[in-house]
Formats: structure tokens, sequence, C-alpha cells
């Protein structure tokens, strides 16, 4: 029986996963997912002192509770970072790490280094390298309003109803984890991956980094690895709210090994 664990992103916790959680589970595998500390029903503790080794530490203690002796683990979004982390920690545990439309963390750069390095100009990078700024007290991230939602959020296919339960749920995220560095080692490089690309106003997808590859961009060549497989959706950032079927369906063809390759570039 394949074992799941799913970790969202800013703003969100387990609850972001219900449809997709109960298809894997009719599906039969084992799901469990991690609401980090500071957000969704842990809130109340948020703090200052709040950092990415928190929810690193806490992405890593759920795996330690889970009796299966590999887990399959999904990082979405900011979420990847945590996960990045505690597979770092128990890369012995980790049958396949999936980065769910989620940047690919490096070490010795936080996500607000990467969005500022990386992430092409426009609105999103915008708002993102500016929530320290907005952060009440310094340190707490206000969560989105309906009309921040609607105007920022890469919410193509979610419906109405949804929506409204994403804007009624979502509580402030601590500013810490966003802005501390992430340490990892040569231990997730070892790990076999799965990367899913949401390709309605992303920015990248399977053809693009195909091509990223191909130029010889050394960064990227370990993607090449017959164990990184990949797979693009045609929807927004938020599969599990807008295509959760075909989200629980790519899930379970990730943990068996399956999606597309990519080719080496060729020596010159």
């Amino acid at each position: 029986m394949t074992t799941f664990v799913l970790v969202s992103g800013g703003y969100t916790g387990g609850w972001l996963w219900r449809d997709v959680a109960a298809g894997l589970r009719a599906a039969g595998a084992e799901v469990h997912a991690a609401t980090l500390t500071g957000l969704s029903d842990r809130r109340h503790l948020a703090g200052p002192e709040v950092d990415l080794d928190t929810h690193i530490e806490d992405v890593t203690q759920l795996i330690d509770h889970v009796d299966a002796p590999e887990v399959v683990l999904v990082g979405y979004c900011y979420g990847i970072y945590p996960s990045t982390g505690a597979a770092d920690r128990r890369p012995d545990r980790i049958a396949r790490l999936v980065y769910l439309d989620s940047p690919m963390p490096q070490d010795g750069y936080s996500m607000i280094d990467q969005v500022r390095e990386q992430m092409p100009d426009g609105p999103a990078r915008d708002r993102t390298l500016s929530q320290q700024e907005r952060a009440e007290d310094g340190w707490r991230i206000p969560a989105p309003t309906l009309a921040e939602w609607r105007a920022h959020g890469n919410l193509a296919g979610v419906c109405d109803d949804a929506l409204d339960r994403l804007t009624r749920l979502a509580s402030p995220a601590p500013a810490g984890p966003y802005a501390q560095k992430l340490r990892i080692s040569e231990a997730v490089a070892a790990l076999p991956t799965t990367g899913v690309f949401c390709t309605t106003g992303g920015t990248m997808d399977i053809a693009a980094l195909e091509a990223l590859v191909a130029s010889g961009l050394p960064l990227v060549q370990h993607l090449a690895d017959p164990r990184a497989t990949f797979f693009d959706m045609a929807t927004g950032h938020w599969p599990m709210l807008s295509t959760p079927d075909e989200l629980t369906d790519v899930l379970l063809r990730a943990a068996a090994g399956e999606g597309h390759r990519l080719t080496a570039a060729t020596a010159v």
C-alpha cells in the first residue's frame, strides 16, 4: 500500500487536500496531510519564532510517526521547502519526492531568495517580495482577501464554492519560514522525484524544461536522471481544488514511477 504525506503551502493546511485525500484513499492508499505550525487550525501556535526549521520538524515528525517504511512526500508551492528539508533528514524514508507546482529549493537559498532571483518580473513576484513589508507586527502576513485571491491567486478552474472555502479557511502566515535559508545535502538529489507543472498561467512546463536541459544548463542536468518524471496539468495553481480527480490520478501514477522522462543534453 502506498503512503502519501501531503504538505500544502502558505495560508492553508491539511484541509486543502480533502478531495484528493479522499480519492487516494479510495484507490487504496494511506494519506497523511500535514498542517504546519502557525497555519490553519494550528494558527494559535504562530509567533515570530516560527521559522523554516519549525516547519521542517513538523514534516519530519509526521514522517517519523507513520508506520509505513517509505512515503511519497508531496510538497505544494511553499510546502516544498519544509518537504525538501524533511527529505534531507529522512532520505531512507522517502520513496519519491513530488514537486507540485513548486520551485526547486536550493541549498543556501530561502524562498524569498529564489523568488527574487528566478521568478519572472510581474505582479506575482512583486507581491511575494513585499510580504515582509505587509507583515503585521513584523512577522504575521495577513491571509488574502477574496478580491486578492481573485487578482493574484492563479485560480483557473477553481469554482466559486471552492474559492469561498479557501477564503474562509485561509489563515495568516508567519513570515519567518519564507526568509530563512534552506540547508540541504546531496541526499535530496539522490532521491527519485516527480515534477508536476500547472500550465495555465504558469511559467514552466515539460517542453520548456526539456529546452533548458538540452541547452546544457548545469543546474538542471540532474533532471534527466531516469528516476525523475514529469507531468503537465492544464489548470491553474490550485489543482487540488480545480481538478482533484486528475491530481489524484497524477499522484498515483507518480508513486508508480510513471511520467515523462527527459533526455540529457548531448555533449559537444
